[in-house]
């Protein structure tokens, strides 16, 4: 078999067009990610999701962010509207694990049952006095041991309803005053405080099936995004001990300058396994999987690994888990 091609590209509209289908015929990309723009009807959803593994090939992972909140891409009236993940949290209160794991249990429902099998969640970044605005109610808390516990309970719920789990932002995202969207944070922090923070709930999570890096500058271990850092990329390979799949946050992100071929190139050299680019032309979109090209032996493995993870969901009585979160978190969860 070939191997897949090194990206996660996206679609421009709510069908594709036949530059597309023809672009992802050439580059078999690993998989791909969806936005607001592609999303209509459940009916839109699933045909468009079969035109992508159709172009593409092969049974395609299609992931979205799905956080809830501000971060969300299916909305009323077809799907559920989820409050931030931090305020989530903080109404279910000692109930935060037994309802975290349902939350996403609900979302992988709402995903599944469209054809999509892959979330870019949980975020277990650890949230700080200091965590940019554009972040901080995407957290589950400040404390790191807590942030395992939710992370891990929303990992099990959405690998319950057959959807993979995308652990994001490693190696840690909570210290960065900018957003990484416009600009490059800095993070002054001492390797021991990452260890005993940032660290801690990737590598607690570290069985996850893939993993999105963070566009940021550690300076006490390196002077590149760990994005692009062999340095980063080793650590987190090493120290955390994540040994599947990575994938770049989108290198189109302001963060990370110069060429997107340069910036492709220098991730995979890095240690990534796949380069996620979004919201460009049908033409930067075929130069950045010219640039990725197929695959490393070692990364198809862990695609393959990865893939292999998705299962059958298991059976439940959605209408009765609806109403268990909602008595559990005090407000109407109902889509």
């Amino acid at each position: 078999m070939t191997n897949f091609g090194a990206t996660i590209l996206d679609a421009s509209g709510l069908r594709l067009t036949a530059q597309e289908k023809a672009l992802f015929r050439e580059a078999r990309p690993f998989g791909f990610i969806l936005f607001g723009r592609n999303i209509d009807t459940p009916e839109q959803v699933r045909a468009l999701c079969a035109e992508l593994r159709d172009a593409a090939g092969h049974d395609a992972v299609i992931t979205i962010d799905q956080e809830g909140g501000r971060v969300q891409r299916l909305r009323p009236p077809f799907w559920r509207d989820w409050s931030p993940p931090l305020d989530f949290v903080q109404a279910a209160g000692e109930n935060a694990v037994e309802a975290m794991y349902l939350r996403y249990r609900l979302i992988a429902h709402e995903l599944h049952e469209v054809g999509i099998d892959s979330n870019c969640a949980p975020m277990v970044d650890v949230a700080g006095t200091q965590t940019h605005d554009f972040l901080r109610n995407r957290c589950y808390g400040t404390d790191p041991r807590q942030v395992i516990k939710l992370g891990r309970a929303a990992a099990d719920g959405m690998l319950a309803g057959g959807v993979l789990p995308v652990v994001k932002h490693m190696p840690g995202h909570g210290r960065a005053t900018m957003d990484s969207h416009f600009d490059l944070p800095l993070i002054s922090a001492s390797y021991e405080d990452l260890i005993a923070v940032d660290f801690a709930p990737f590598r607690a999570l570290n069985d996850l099936p893939m993993g999105m890096t963070a566009h940021l500058v550690y300076e006490a271990l390196d002077s590149r995004p760990a994005t692009l850092s062999p340095v980063m990329m080793q650590i987190i390979r090493k120290e955390i001990g994540f040994d599947n799949l990575i994938m770049t946050d989108d290198i189109s992100m302001q963060a990370l300058k110069g060429s997107i071929a340069v910036i492709t190139h220098d991730a995979l050299a890095a240690g990534c396994d796949v380069v996620l680019y979004c919201n460009a032309s049908l033409t930067d979109r075929a130069r950045v999987a010219d640039a990725a090209g197929e695959m490393t032996h070692a990364a198809q493995l862990r695609a393959e690994r990865a893939l292999a993870a998705r299962k059958v969901p298991d059976d439940i009585d959605i209408p009765a888990v609806t109403a268990r979160l909602s008595k559990l978190v005090g407000e109407d969860v109902h889509g």
